[in-house]
């Protein structure tokens, strides 16, 4: 159970009952925001279908005009693109597409499916015939959608591809990055000071589970350009 201490952009405490259902909803199991794409309940992705859409998981090389080509595709075959979330990283590209066909409905046809498959993994491979180096999937199951995302990225070991290293920091801006083992209690203290950034600390405690690790309690300070979090894990 996390416990975090809130208040308004006035610093006092939030009484407001409208502002305090909004956020127990936001922040539970069915919460959904209402801007935009981010509106659309199909952020939950893993199911072959949901409702009327179809998720489809991607992850390849990233290059100029891939997202223009797996459009081009999707349309070629004649389904809609609802909903889409991209991220890139070390030249590798993860996206997850809810989509229907020209009828509006979750696709159940198979054979429509396997053509779809094919035609996006050779977009993805390019001249590359390494199937390792790219995937087109149908997820089964539910989770949040950035929380895949970062699955996918991370199960396929971006982190290791060549690109953006610490060393072409600034010195002052590489991590720093400490592991204390507390043996007689059973748990580490992982401490971790870096340039903040959006998401720093999902990205963080993801690769944290990832590892099979359970984020006990964690202390987070952002200063200026830099962050500081301290998190009590243990397997």
């Amino acid at each position: 159970m996390d416990v975090f201490h809130v208040t308004d952009q006035q610093g006092k405490k939030i009484t407001d009952s409208k502002t305090i259902d909004f956020i127990e909803k936001a922040l539970g199991p069915k919460g959904q925001s209402t801007e935009g794409v981010r509106s659309w309940q199909g952020k939950r992705v893993g199911v072959h279908s949901i409702g009327d859409h179809t998720a489809i998981e991607l992850i390849g090389r990233d290059r100029p005009g891939l997202l223009s080509e797996i459009s081009a595709v999707l349309a070629s075959l004649q389904f809609n693109v609802i909903a889409a979330e991209v991220w890139t990283h070390n030249r590798r590209i993860a996206c997850v597409l809810y989509v229907n066909d020209a009828t509006n409905e979750a696709m159940d046809e198979s054979k429509r499916l396997s053509i779809m498959e094919e035609q996006l993994n050779h977009i993805l491979r390019g001249c590359e015939d390494d199937e390792k180096v790219a995937r087109t999937s149908f997820s089964m199951g539910f989770t949040h959608m950035d929380r895949r995302l970062h699955q996918m990225l991370f199960a396929d070991r971006d982190y290791e591809s060549a690109g953006v290293t610490t060393t072409d920091c600034a010195p002052s801006f590489r991590p720093k990055i400490r592991i204390e083992r507390i043996v007689e209690k059973g748990y580490s203290v992982v401490s971790v000071r870096c340039k903040d950034r959006a998401k720093l600390m999902f990205d963080i405690v993801c690769t944290l589970t990832d590892m099979q690790y359970v984020v006990f309690h964690a202390t987070i300070s952002s200063e200026g350009q830099y962050a500081s979090q301290v998190h009590i894990i243990y397997q």
